[in-house]
């Protein structure tokens, strides 16, 4: 919003007007039906409800010192977004995407709750075209702020090694006596019935699961304890109802953008209207998103005006309308993101992961050892990008299913394509020999 940021000292004493939103829990809670977890059934969700105010709320009541460590992240992210060094990765010309090994935990008390992996890597999909300006809907953004849709330069890939440095698909499936979460992180807990996060400075930890109270999710923000960071969904929002149609799925809530809404919090953003309760003076901290009156549902149609703008940036992915009517991060809201990665960032670390390199691969040093593929999902046949000096005609291509079953319905034409139409829906592995070692790339088939 266009407003001065918060200055670093009153950055403490600033934050409980933010959290306002978040400190009636309740009354958030009224705006959705509850979870029915007696039936095998996904929840009817009749209007976005985030836990993410909430959950912070209570973590700095509970650990005043978080406070302090989020006021000098703020901090951080004002320098570098003034300096101008917290620019998009991809409009950096050395510097790649960030890549962010992501573990799926898929927490489950019913069948219909243990989502498959082909949903999850539908969610995958959304977050890197989500994140990468590749959403084909983002050409829905009215002309007052298509010049503003941000392309943040973050890819993320399902962890190929775990923290233990062996080999993994990057989802843990678990199932669980609990019925239902709430916002107390017991999920992310093994001891109460969840599953334990991965080292949270290598991975972004994702839960799926019986989420109640009416929420989609919650996330929490850079700065809180290493124990419970990550993100939580509700597991019939997780993933793409338009890249799997054989999933479990919420209505209004079923392209994955729950998703995208609540990483965009794990990477330091705030809510687009600033959590004031419609009084038009808080702020997301980002100075080229509008000042906005309150949170949008639904589809609204363009232009409706708050707080004196021109419009409502409703479509931001950080405001409350469905998923088929969020389609864009702005840049202003990229460099704070960006921010994060840069020297002294909050998720700095990160970039140093080994998390998304296969177990294979370990011993490479160049980026151009590494097996690329596309498209990822694919339909009936997939393209190798083999790394320089690979002769395809050599290279001996296999795939595999996620129990260590060589497909043999899929072929390889020696040329650097692999045909998959005959492969039932679901996860594989492409396994390429090059002679001097195998590379493994995991791949959707739909």
């Amino acid at each position: 919003m266009k407003k001065l940021y918060l200055s670093v000292l009153a950055a403490a004493s600033c934050l409980a007007p933010l959290f306002a939103h978040a400190q009636a829990p309740e009354q958030l809670r009224t705006t959705a039906q509850r979870t029915d977890v007696a039936a095998d059934r996904p929840p009817v969700i009749t209007r976005r409800a985030c836990g993410t105010m909430e959950v912070l709320a209570a973590q700095l009541a509970a650990n005043p010192e978080q406070a302090q460590r989020m006021a000098a992240i703020e901090a951080h992210a004002k320098r570098l977004v003034q300096s101008g060094g917290a620019t998009t990765r991809a409009t950096a010309a050395t510097s790649g995407p960030v890549v962010i090994p992501v573990v799926v935990h898929v927490l489950y008390n019913t069948a219909a709750q243990n989502i498959s992996d082909a949903q999850v890597q539908s969610q995958l999909a959304v977050l890197n075209e989500d994140y990468q300006q590749l959403n084909a809907d983002n050409t829905k953004t009215p002309g007052l702020y298509a010049g503003l849709v941000a392309n943040v330069g973050v890819q993320f890939v399902l962890a190929q090694r775990d923290p233990s440095g062996a080999a993994t698909t990057g989802i843990v499936h678990k199932s669980t006596k609990v019925k239902s979460w709430s916002t107390n992180d017991a999920v992310k807990s093994s001891k109460r019935g969840g599953d334990d996060p991965w080292d949270a400075t290598q991975y972004l930890n994702l839960w799926a699961c019986n989420l109640g109270n009416g929420l989609l999710g919650y996330a929490q923000f850079p700065g809180g304890a290493a124990s419970t960071d990550g993100v939580v969904i509700l597991y019939s929002a997780f993933g793409s109802r338009a890249k799997y149609a054989g999933g479990t799925y919420s209505s209004s809530y079923d392209l994955g953008r729950t998703a995208t809404h609540e990483v965009g919090h794990w990477l330091n953003l705030r809510h687009i209207w600033g959590d004031d309760n419609g009084a038009c003076t808080g702020s997301d901290q980002v100075s080229d998103t509008p000042n906005q009156a309150s949170e949008n549902y639904g589809c609204p149609a363009f232009p409706h005006v708050s707080c004196s703008n021109q419009g409502d940036m409703s479509m931001n992915y950080m405001d409350y309308v469905d998923d088929a009517c969020m389609y864009m991060f702005s840049t202003g809201q990229s460099a704070r993101m960006n921010a994060l990665f840069a020297s002294g960032g909050a998720r700095a670390a990160i970039l140093t992961s080994k998390g998304a390199t296969a177990v294979a691969m370990l011993a490479a040093t160049s980026p151009a050892t590494r097996l690329a593929l596309y498209p990822n999902p694919a339909t009936d046949k997939l393209t190798l990008d083999l790394p320089a000096g690979v002769d395809a005609a050599r290279a001996a291509v296999h795939v595999y299913d996620l129990r260590g079953r060589e497909m043999t319905e899929a072929r390889y034409d020696g040329q650097g394509q692999v045909q998959l139409a005959s492969l039932p829906k679901g996860l594989y592995y492409v396994a390429v020999d090059t002679g001097a070692g195998v590379l493994r790339q995991q791949v959707v088939k739909e």
